[in-house]
């Protein structure tokens, strides 16, 4: 199916989202591309924000339940900082922060790449709110790619809570993300969660569909794959002979007409500068008679 097709479809199913669903094409996943971001417990929210503060909710996330608040905090790092970073909804037991590793780079700390809710032993950040700071010793990840999905969807794509798979997105840019782990619970909506640094290495905007595939799916592609490239290998190529130029002016018409790689002037001919960058293009040199 055409990409920007299934794109459509997405765009269509996250726009009736609490509505009936709508059919995807066969092992396709909606991607969602999740930026930077804060989850805090109950006590911290007073500590940034105020005794006795709640959160207030700015537009509901994809899955249910779960919401973008209004509220931003800063993360403090010994490099440097990064500012309106946005708080996730609803509270939790434990404050945990989710980056990119170009977040981190930026921040100048190193978390592990963890699944979110583990957050044992990862690093420590800090964290500044309109009426104060919170600094913990763990609770800073990069998340690892995973996909939430029902039971019902589990079973159709065959697929287990705690597995792993490879997702394949095939559009501008084809990229495939292994070692993504399947989430499988009563409350989850059908959808892929990576990071900006994911998303932008795959062109990846949100709404874009991927394909999921198992483990076997993956090595019968691969075999395939490989069979293919044997039998598409072409054979050594000749080397080409050098082009004799005998006029006295060449231009980009005359590189355009020249087959081989290798044209040869006389010490005299003028080559135009557009003929020399069209070469450079083209993978020709042009080489001066002895």
């Amino acid at each position: 199916m055409n990409q920007q097709l299934i794109e459509q479809i997405v765009g269509e199913i996250l726009g009736q989202l609490g509505k009936n669903p709508v059919q995807l094409p066969e092992r396709a996943v909606p991607i969602g591309v999740s930026a930077r971001h804060v989850h805090l417990q109950p006590e911290h929210v007073e500590v940034l924000f105020g005794a006795g503060y709640e959160l207030t909710q700015r537009s509901e996330l994809s899955q249910p339940g779960q919401f973008a608040a209004n509220e931003t905090v800063m993360i403090a790092g010994p490099k440097s900082n990064i500012e309106r970073v946005r708080i996730l909804g609803p509270v939790r037991k434990a404050t945990q922060v989710e980056v990119s590793f170009t977040d981190a780079m930026k921040l100048g700390v190193k978390p592990p790449l963890r699944e979110s809710g583990n957050i044992e032993g990862s690093a420590p950040v800090t964290l500044i709110g309109p009426k104060g700071s919170v600094h913990i010793e763990q609770g800073l990840i990069i998340a690892q790619s995973h996909i939430h999905m029902a039971p019902a969807d589990a079973a159709r794509f065959g697929v287990a809570d705690g597995e792993y798979v490879t997702v394949e997105y095939d559009g501008v840019r084809p990229i495939s993300f292994r070692n993504v782990r399947i989430r499988v619970n009563e409350r989850y909506r059908l959808e892929m969660h990576i990071d900006t640094d994911e998303a932008n290495a795959g062109f990846i905007t949100q709404g874009s569909i991927g394909r999921l595939v198992k483990a076997g799916d993956a090595k019968e592609a691969v075999a395939v794959h490989n069979v293919q490239e044997t039998v598409k290998s072409p054979a050594p190529a000749s080397v080409p002979k050098a082009y004799e130029f005998k006029k006295k002016l060449l231009s980009t018409e005359d590189l355009s007409s020249i087959s081989e790689q290798e044209i040869v002037v006389d010490k005299g001919t003028i080559v135009t500068a557009l003929a020399r960058d069209t070469a450079r293009e083209l993978g020709k040199t042009i080489t001066i008679r002895k």
